[in-house]
This record gives C-alpha cells, structure tokens and sequence, in this order.
C-alpha cells in the first residue's frame, strides 16, 4: 500500500493540491486531518487527482468533501485529472451527499391517536368479517358431514381425541380438584361467621355443576388445545403444506378443521363432566377434613340442593364452548404467513380470543337460563 501524499503545487490565481498514492479507507484518518487543516483562501482551488493509484469510497468522500466545503465558503474547486473510475466514484458519492433526518418530525398527537384508533379498528373490522366467513365455511362443511355426503375422518377425530381430552385428564383433574377445595374453603370461612358451615355444600355442588366446572375446564382446554391448533396449522401453512392438499385435491377444511371441531365438541362435554367430579370430590373431602361432615352426608346433602337442570345447563354449554374454542384455533392457524413469528403472534391471539369467546358464552348462557327461570 502506497501511503498518501497531498502536495501544495499552486500556480499563478489557482491553488493547486496535488494527492497521490492510495486514498482509501486505512488511510482516511490521516488523510482527512490534514485536508481540514486546509483553509479555503482567496484563489481557486484545483484538486489534482492524476497520481492517485487506489481510491476507493471513503477516499472519495474526502475529496467530495473537500469540494464542497471550499465552495460552501465562496471559492470555487473543482477536481482535475481523475482516471474515469475515480470520476465515477466520486459522482456517486456526490450524488448520494443528502442530509438525514435522525428521527421523524414531530406530528399531531391527536392525528397520531385517531390514526391508530382507525388503523385498530379497520384490523379488527377485518378480522371479524374473515372469521365470519371461516365460520360459515366450517358450519357447511358440518352440515355436508352430518347428511353424509362428506365423509368423516375418524382415524384423524380418534387422534384428536386422544391429545385434547385423554391427555388432558391429569391436568384438568387436579386443576378442578383444587378449586374444589379453594372454593369449600372459602365458602367456610365466610360462612362460619353465620353459623351456617352446613350450606358450603349447596355453595360447593351449585357453583361447581353450573359454572365452575365446565367454565374453567374450557379455559384450561383453551390455552392448552387452541393454542396447539393454531400453532400446528400454522407450520403446516408455512410448509405450504396446505396449498398441498388444494393441490392434489383435497379440503383442508375437511381434512384440518372438521376433525378437530367434532373432536373437541365431544372432548370438552366429557372433559367438562369429569372435571365437575373432581372438583365435588375435592370440595367433599375439605368438608370432610375441615367441617366434619362425613361423605355419605355430604352426598345426601348435595342430591337435595344440587338441581338436576344445573348439572344439565353446565352440559349443554360444553359443545357450544368447544366448538368456538376449536374454530377459534383453527382460524388463527389459517391465518398464519410470513414466518415464524406469525406463528407465534396467531397462537397467542388463538388463546386470548378463545378465552374471550367462552366467558362471553358462558355469561349469554346464564343470562338466559335464569331469563327462562333456571335459577
């Protein structure tokens, strides 16, 4: 590497800069010192570029540099004797010489706040009329598997089967167990105060058959099996494993979604049941432990407070909380693009609108049933 040289070769009116050997960026720290130690005088400057041997973009930057700052200050420079690659270089670096906000000119708060208000409200407008459209797609494939001219794939509803409700059993069990006991628990405590421990099995055998048990078994269902929909349709899109099966065919509906909403229908009733069990058993053996009230009186009390129309109620809402909890996770699946990130954003979305879905359900249902004197 030639070092750089900057000779004063100044002739008649023109200040004269002669530079040579490598203008390039090893060398630019000293070269740039010494060209701001260069004040612009009287007389026209000239930079000589023809004993240049290397320059590259920081070499020419300097020289542009240089350039312009004499003529910023009202003496004319221009550059001589450049080889036609360096002339280039140096028009490039001229060109693309614009000054650069560092950040983005303030804006009306106000503006700002409408415009994402709008913004969130348009993705939401959105979001909904597409799953309107998705539901309506799942609902006629249904109709077409219930009158027998879709077939249904049980092989694949077996296999479902098994991961939302088999492998659920623990985790739902114990889950509802303890609020079984949470709720006996509390229910004693408040109620003790009255003298009145004997009602914490009407507290316990209502609340559980009614609301508790179903409610909190679809949530549980919720995060664990929406959430695994979501995430597994939307591999499957990334891998353009759906445009797969359109292309050899078949309904990814039929094949993806079909099997799952039934599945999860029947799942989520048989879940919702055994999770009522538990938690009574729960709340029976606090009672037994805390309150003394031995089991045989703790199932002879609750026959005669728990109604048969609120173990009822609590079964009829489980396919209604399944169906909009498998929708839900097959929808966001579907609209899974880009990369894996999408996955991860519609998984959580999955989750959080499923939950939303069922408790907005679940209080529809009891405004209802209490509307038709099911109290």
């Amino acid at each position: 590497m030639t070092a750089p040289t900057i000779a004063d070769a100044s002739q008649g009116d023109t200040r004269r800069l002669a530079l040579g050997g490598d203008f390039v960026m090893a060398n630019a720290g000293t070269i740039a010192g010494e060209l701001r130690a260069l004040a612009p005088g009287g007389r026209d400057l000239a930079v000589d570029l023809s004993k240049i041997e290397r320059i590259d973009t920081a070499g020419a930057w300097l020289v542009h540099r240089l350039v312009t700052d004499w003529t910023a200050a009202g003496v004319p420079a221009r550059v001589e004797g450049a080889s036609a690659d360096a002339d280039r270089l140096i028009a490039q670096v001229a060109a693309n010489d614009r000054p650069v906000e560092c950040r983005a000119p303030p804006t009306n708060r106000l503006v700002e706040r409408l415009d994402t208000i709008g913004r969130g409200a348009y993705a939401t407008a959105n979001n909904f009329g597409t799953f309107l459209a998705f539901l309506g797609q799942t609902v006629v494939l249904l109709a077409n598997t219930v009158i027998g001219r879709r077939p249904l794939r049980w092989n694949a509803v077996i296999h479902q089967c098994e991961a939302i409700g088999v492998n659920a059993l623990a985790i739902v069990g114990l889950l509802l167990f303890l609020v079984g006991i949470v709720v006996a628990q509390q229910g004693a405590v408040q109620l003790r105060q009255f003298g009145a421990e004997v009602f914490v099995v009407n507290l316990v055998g209502r609340s559980t058959t009614r609301e508790l048990g179903i409610l909190l078994t679809a949530i549980m269902v919720a995060g664990r099996s929406a959430s695994a929909f979501a995430a597994q349709i939307g591999s499957m899109k990334l891998n353009q494993e759906i445009d797969a099966l359109a292309t050899i065919g078949l309904s990814p509906g039929e094949v993806l979604v079909v099997p799952r909403v039934v599945a999860m229908v029947l799942m989520l009733t048989l879940l919702g049941f055994f999770g009522t069990v538990m938690a009574l058993l729960g709340g029976g053996l606090f009672i037994w432990v805390a309150l003394d009230i031995p089991p045989v009186t703790f199932i002879q009390r609750l026959r005669e407070v728990t109604l048969l129309s609120d173990l009822v109620i609590g079964t009829i809402k489980a396919p209604f909380f399944g169906f909009v909890i498998a929708v839900m996770g097959c929808f966001q699946g579907m609209q899974v693009t880009g990369n894996a990130e999408s996955v991860g954003s519609h998984t959580t979305q999955a989750v959080v609108e499923s939950i939303f879905l069922v408790i907005v359900l679940d209080a529809f249902f009891a405004v209802f049933f209490s509307a038709l004197g099911y109290n």
